[in-house]
């Protein structure tokens, strides 16, 4: 499904910032999805970015439907197709900043092959995972990081399978933005993410994002016991030693905040055709035709 920033022609103007849109989030109510709507809407007004300069990306999944919320571009795509689909979208307009939305089964379960890929590729596009270690759309199975022991729909005698580290396959991939946030915080969220939309490069954020419905483990108040600030620990993220480390940490510590940042080419920068300016703003055909044909016969 594609939404529209821009209105029809003789309706009302352009909106100046990013705000709710005129449909309801349709989310429980208490639901951790709340607190990243919020986070993203003050990070883009913070940043200025108009919403006919922004497009939501998303798949499938509770939190998928966030593009519907806010008054920008937005396109729902399929279960796992939310990052190839942002990766077009930014190639073929520079100008537009690209965020894809999602969950923790979207994103590393189905999805898990783009995500790494468009990591190692450092394509510049914000990716924030609403990570709720449970598949909430289709009521309560064991998502690639429910606990180890969770008992869930499908695992009723509990999860037999080592959970994902999103933070610690996001740096081992190459992405040169690594964060976390929690629904809880969403001063630190927004902050977090408006870092991310200004990095020139693959930002991820993953977001501790509580399902009140089906999770009956990781609860908000399991949260707010754990959390802890990288800044407030000393921590160094040009250090991607220092951000490994803190990335295994789970348990009775739960560090939130920039994990890792670093500064490398992006896949637009490399990538010889899109040197050339953006895929949208290049003459359609193939230059040299009879020469590439030649080749063949």
């Amino acid at each position: 499904m594609v939404t529209s920033a821009v209105p029809a022609a003789g309706t009302t103007p352009l909106p100046v910032l990013v705000s709710k849109s005129d449909i309801k989030p349709t989310w429980c109510p208490g639901c951790g999805d709340f607190g990243v709507v919020a986070a993203l809407e003050m990070a883009l007004k913070r940043l200025k970015i108009p919403p006919h300069e922004t497009v939501l990306v998303s798949g499938i999944g509770c939190s998928s439907n966030l593009p519907h919320f806010l008054n920008t571009y937005g396109f729902h795509g399929i279960h796992g197709r939310a990052i190839p689909v942002a990766e077009g979208i930014r190639w073929a307009n520079h100008s537009l900043h690209v965020v894809v939305t999602g969950g923790d089964g979207d994103g590393f379960g189905i999805g898990a092959g783009h995500f790494v890929h468009a990591m190692r590729r450092n394509v510049k596009i914000t990716y924030v995972a609403m990570d709720n270690q449970i598949y909430g759309l289709t009521t309560g199975q064991a998502s690639p990081t429910s606990t180890m022991g969770a008992k869930t729909k499908s695992t009723p005698t509990g999860v037999i399978e080592h959970p994902i580290n999103p933070i610690g396959l996001a740096i081992a991939s190459g992405a040169t933005y690594v964060a976390r946030g929690f629904s809880g915080d969403v001063k630190q969220m927004a902050d977090l993410i408006a870092g991310a939309l200004q990095h020139n490069g693959f930002a991820f954020v993953d977001a501790f994002s509580p399902c009140v419905t089906y999770n009956k483990l990781n609860t908000f108040d399991w949260f707010r016991q754990r959390v802890y600030k990288l800044e407030s620990a000393g921590h160094d993220p040009s250090d991607i030693g220092q951000a490994f480390a803190r990335a295994q940490e789970w348990g009775d510590k739960l560090p939130t905040g920039l994990f890792y940042k670093t500064d490398r080419p992006t896949y637009e920068d490399l990538e010889e055709v899109l040197q050339a300016g953006p895929a949208a703003r290049q003459p359609a055909g193939l230059v040299g035709k009879e020469s590439v044909l030649d080749e063949f016969l």
